[in-house]
């Protein structure tokens, strides 16, 4: 099964949400600032959950993505996923 990585976040969002001129998903501190101050809304972190479920296989329970608040996170998150499909 595919590792799940910063790029694929970037990937994602471009291709579902776009990117405002003012957002920089390549910046330094890209990884760790909030999607809120990237100018991703609830909508577009729906739609990066709908991708993620049906690009890599995995399920993620409603709400779950509602704790990770930065792409670090959320790459921490679905990391975790993939490695409990692995094991089952």
């Amino acid at each position: 099964m595919a590792e799940f990585t910063l790029d694929d976040i970037r990937r994602i969002l471009r291709a579902s949400a776009g990117v405002d001129e003012q957002t920089d998903l390549d910046g330094e501190d890209f990884a760790g600032t909030a999607f809120v101050d990237l100018g991703y809304d609830s909508l577009a972190l729906l739609e990066l959950v709908n991708r993620i479920e049906r690009e890599y296989g995995i399920q993620i329970p409603e709400g779950d993505l509602a704790h990770t608040r930065t792409p670090f996170e959320t790459v921490s998150y679905v990391q975790a996923r993939l490695t409990e499909a692995r094991v089952r």
